[in-house]
C-alpha cells in the first residue's frame, strides 16, 4: 500500500466523502484516520428487548444486595451477595463473597430453546457447577452435579422469596439421587451498610 493516496485509500474503503485537511496526499495514516472518521452507516431502530417475556423474569425476586445468614445461626453473618439483572434483563448475575474468602459468581438465564433455566457457578477455588431447572410452586429449583474426589455428587438447590428476603437451600446425594442429605440452608436479608 506504499504510495497510496488519500483519495485512493478512501475509494478502497468505499467512501470518497471524507476529506482530511492537512494530510499529505500519500500518507497511509491519514487513510486509516479517515476510515475511522467516516460516518457510520445508518442502523435500524433498536428492536424491543428479546427477554421481555415473563419467563425471563421468574428469578427477578433474587435481585438485590444481600447479607447472608445460616438458618440455624440467624445472627452470624456468613456472606455478602449482590445479584443484578444484566444484559437488558436477559441474565441474572450473582457476586458472592463469604467471610472466609470464598468468592464466586453465577450467571443464570432462561434458555428459551430448552424452556428451562440454566445457571453456571464458578469460584476462586476452581469450582464449576452447572445447574438446570425452573420455577416450581413459587420456588426456583435447579439441579446438576459435580465431582468430589472423582465421585459424582448430585446437587439440587431451591430459591424462594421469604419474609422480604430470599431463602436458598440445597441438598446433595452421593448415590445417584436415591438418598439426599441437607447441604446448606441460607436466608438472604437486605444488605445494611
Amino acid at each position: 500500500m506504499r504510495g497510496l493516496s488519500l483519495e485512493r485509500g478512501l475509494a478502497v474503503l468505499g467512501d470518497t466523502s471524507v476529506k482530511m485537511s492537512g494530510c499529505p496526499s500519500k500518507l497511509l495514516a491519514c487513510v486509516v484516520l479517515a476510515a475511522f472518521a467516516a460516518p457510520m452507516p445508518a442502523v435500524a431502530a433498536a428492536s424491543p428487548a428479546g427477554c421481555s417475556a415473563p419467563e425471563y423474569h421468574q428469578f427477578d425476586f433474587w435481585v438485590g444486595a444481600w447479607d447472608v445468614f445460616d438458618v440455624e445461626k440467624p445472627s452470624t453473618l456468613e456472606a455478602h451477595l449482590r445479584v443484578d439483572s444484566i444484559l437488558e434483563g436477559c441474565v441474572i448475575r450473582e457476586n458472592y463473597q463469604d467471610v472466609h474468602g470464598h468468592k464466586g459468581q453465577s450467571f443464570s438465564i432462561y434458555d428459551a430453546s430448552r424452556k428451562m433455566w440454566h445457571q453456571t457457578w464458578v469460584t476462586n477455588r476452581g469450582e464449576l457447577l452447572l445447574l438446570d431447572g425452573g420455577l416450581k410452586q413459587g420456588e426456583m429449583v435447579l439441579a446438576g452435579h459435580d465431582l468430589v474426589n472423582g465421585k459424582r455428587r448430585e446437587i439440587r438447590g431451591a430459591w424462594k422469596p421469604s419474609n422480604g428476603g430470599v431463602r436458598e437451600s440445597a441438598v446433595r446425594s452421593l448415590d445417584g439421587g436415591k438418598t439426599w442429605q441437607p447441604w446448606f440452608d441460607l436466608v438472604f436479608r437486605t444488605h445494611t451498610h
